[in-house]
């Protein structure tokens, strides 16, 4: 099980390796949701997403022999830039899988940092692939099922536990459930008073999916939002969210496009879907608490180009 200290240690481990990013009220976010809302940055990460420090403190922690042997990770988008990146910077030779229906940019930007990037029809076929590649001899970097991933992701929440106000929600995103898991566990310890809510998006609903069967269970992925398409849980991130999660709402993809346009209108930043559901997830939750709701989000990751943006908006008759 993952707690504060594994967290705590994975912060020392990465620290001058990733940015501290920043923690700060949105004024037009609060206005929009009638809520006071502070949102934390991670889309200004290096990468451009969270998975930099997951990725980070797993490549930090292999030994000579691993790290000889060659990294692997299946991605939808996110953690396959961010280990290609990182494993780079370490001077350690990464390959990438990934579906063909992962966002252009991400698998370019994969690609441009030099890692060997495999692609498949689907994510299903993507962890089947990276299995196999395991197996051959190289080093997993698992995106969620690995506590040293999750400690890495965790050290979000250590940073908003320190640098927000006062918080009574916090908002996270869910692909396999390694950031929500780790968020978690440093705001039990840090802010114990603090409710963490997941959101999925239709078509993405691992960890939903999971709460309803009582464990991990396969599910069908039909999302556009490719980076929380995981085609199902761990059972590492499954007892951490059942355990320390209020509740996952999911939202359609409409809502998830339509949260971005939001989010670039009124907070001034430009994320990806994956990140866009989160406002109306918070709507609902604001919704829910009633009054003196002061709610968190973390904005997630900002891998998306206006092409591919607009084009869902315009699919969606957002424009």
């Amino acid at each position: 099980m993952i707690d504060i200290s594994d967290i705590e240690a994975a912060a020392q481990r990465i620290d001058g390796h990733i940015v501290r990013t920043p923690t700060v009220p949105s004024p037009g976010l609060g206005a929009l949701l009638s809520v006071p809302v502070t949102v934390k940055l991670e889309l200004l990460q290096r990468t451009g997403s969270f998975k930099a420090r997951g990725a980070t403190a797993k490549l930090l922690s292999l030994g000579e022999a691993e790290r000889a042997a060659g990294v692997v990770a299946v991605s939808g988008g996110n953690h396959g830039i961010a280990l290609a990146v990182m494993a780079a910077a370490l001077d350690v030779k990464a390959t990438v899988v990934m579906p063909r229906t992962a966002p252009a940019r991400s698998i370019a930007l994969a690609e441009d940092a030099g890692a060997s990037v495999r692609l498949t029809d689907g994510m299903e076929s993507a962890f089947r692939l990276v299995t196999r590649l395991r197996d051959e001899g190289l080093t997993l970097v698992h995106p969620f099922d690995d506590p040293v991933v999750i400690a890495g992701q965790g050290t979000v929440g250590l940073e908003l536990a320190e640098d927000a106000g006062e918080l009574t929600d916090v908002v996270v995103s869910i692909g396999g459930g390694g950031l929500i898991a780790g968020v978690a566990a440093a705001l039990r310890a840090r802010r114990p008073g603090v409710r963490v809510w997941g959101v999925e998006t239709e078509g993405a609903e691992a960890m939903s999916g999971a709460l309803k069967a009582g464990g991990p269970v396969a599910v069908p992925l039909s999302s556009l939002v490719t980076t929380l398409s995981a085609p199902s849980v761990s059972q590492l991130t499954y007892d951490r969210v059942s355990a320390l999660v209020e509740e996952v709402l999911v939202v359609p993809d409409r809502d998830a496009v339509q949260g971005c346009l939001d989010l670039a209108e009124h907070a001034k930043v430009w994320a990806e879907p994956a990140a866009g559901c989160l406002l109306p997830a918070a709507r609902q939750v604001a919704a829910r608490t009633g009054g003196g709701a002061r709610i968190g989000l973390v904005v997630c990751g900002g891998n998306t180009s206006p092409r591919e943006l607009f084009g869902w908006a315009d699919r969606f008759g957002l424009l």
